[in-house]
């Protein structure tokens, strides 16, 4: 039986600490489905167009991984349209690991057969997350270090501003 994951979030957008752990769980799995979810706690800088071009340009070495879309959906309800049976999740600080077990406590009563996988973000992604490429990209800040080549692009294209130090 092939092991299928799901790696899930709001990808806006996608950050190098995101592609750190979709590329370490790629190994892990047969399969990996990277899925853009809706979070109606988030107000997006992106489309879900735009994210999952980003996306599927950033995993496209990775040829056991492909990106998915859902708007309206739990990412339990996504794992079993796509016959995963684990959901995989970073941490980055403990304040991380205080909603993921939360997450984990309801999706554990929702479906008991899906398991939930923690990798720990490497130490050099720490810091970085999609809030705080949004901030720079507000300020037209250089996110090349931060985020794949294909945000660069789409940020570049898309606000004409992206300044290089």
């Amino acid at each position: 039986m092939a092991k299928i994951g799901l790696v899930t979030g709001s990808f806006d957008p996608v950050t190098n600490g995101h592609l750190d752990i979709i590329a370490r769980a790629s190994k892990l799995f047969d399969t990996l489905y990277v899925g853009i979810l809706y979070n109606r706690n988030k107000s997006c800088l992106f489309t879900i167009a735009e994210r999952k071009q980003m996306l599927e340009e950033a995993v496209e070495p990775y040829s056991n991984v492909s990106v998915v879309t859902a708007h309206d959906s739990l990412a339990v309800d996504v794992a079993r349209e796509l016959k995963a049976a684990y959901l995989v999740r970073g941490i980055r600080d403990a304040k991380d690991l205080e909603y993921e077990g939360g997450m984990d406590f309801f999706n554990h009563h929702l479906a008991s057969d899906i398991e939930s996988v923690y990798l720990l973000t490497s130490p050099e992604w720490q810091y970085v997350s999609s809030s705080r490429v949004r901030e720079l990209i507000h300020f037209q800040a250089d996110i090349s270090a931060f985020v794949p080549d294909s945000v660069v692009k789409k940020v570049e294209e898309k606000y004409d501003n992206l300044k290089r130090i």
